[in-house]
């Protein structure tokens, strides 16, 4: 197991594609025919997910309270077992189930499958049970891959005592992008990119990005989304894109290797 990026020589390059709640219910032809064209040009994919407007309407049903800050979940003793239920439960095969069915051989996964995530509590006085990850276990990862099988991974891990932690999917994909070595990280969401001023920004450097959070240009959600991406180009991850479900939006790349 690691959290550093791996020194070892892999015969594919890996990308680490992140769907937010939001568009599972919506990938189309055209994203599983984008997806069958990186495993064609070589790439070996793991897909990290969300599920929050499931997991929204779950607590709705059970009229237990959520909160967001920083746009992260505020997870209550209440919230986790209905999150974990629905992330585990429905969400996570029901993606599954679409990758399959589109021809796309994978496997459903979680942080308690084969120990995949390790975490311990982010903050439990401000975020109740949300889990920052300790460790990634990439054998595991490794060994579905070489097998020719698509990880599925939902954002939900434990402590090393088991107690269950809802974990931010932004932070859940950049983690594994990481511990992979990963050569790009895709963030899938509703908004086809980084909007400032009505217009979609091609190629931004994170420079730009803490500017725009400062001025309140860049907040809620997306704000996770580009704190992970600059992360990961921290750490060696050659670029980080944000796009929509046609694969396309936003490239985050160190300032010096933008065109």
């Amino acid at each position: 197991m690691t959290m550093c990026r791996s020194t070892q020589v892999t015969d594919h390059k890996c990308i680490v594609i992140k769907l937010g709640g939001s568009m599972l219910e919506g990938l189309n032809e055209s994203f599983f025919d984008n997806f069958k064209k990186m495993q064609e040009a070589g790439y070996t994919i793991i897909i990290v997910h969300g599920g929050g407007p499931a997991i929204n309407k779950a607590l709705a049903n059970a009229n237990v309270e959520t909160t967001t800050k920083n746009g992260i979940r505020v997870t209550s003793s209440e919230a986790i077992e209905i999150v974990q239920k629905t992330l585990i439960g429905k969400v996570n095969p029901a993606l599954t189930h679409q990758l399959n069915g589109a021809g796309i051989q994978a496997i459903g996964l979680s942080g308690y499958d084969g120990n995949l995530l390790t975490c311990s509590f982010l903050n439990k006085k401000e975020y109740g049970f949300v889990g920052n990850i300790e460790e990634v276990n990439t054998t595991l990862l490794k060994t579905v891959l070489s097998a020719g099988i698509i990880p599925v991974v939902s954002c939900f891990g434990a402590t090393v005592d088991g107690t269950p932690l809802n974990i931010n999917g932004d932070t859940v994909a950049s983690k594994i992008a990481l511990a992979m070595a990963a050569d790009s990280l895709l963030l899938v969401t509703d908004t086809p990119g980084i909007k400032i001023a009505d217009v979609i920004q091609n190629h931004v450097y994170p420079e730009q990005i803490e500017k725009w959070i400062d001025s309140g240009d860049i907040y809620g959600g997306m704000i996770p989304k580009v704190q992970a991406a600059i992360a990961c180009l921290n750490e060696g991850i050659p670029s980080v894109q944000i796009v929509s479900d046609q694969l396309a939006g936003t490239t985050i790349q160190r300032k010096e290797v933008i065109a």
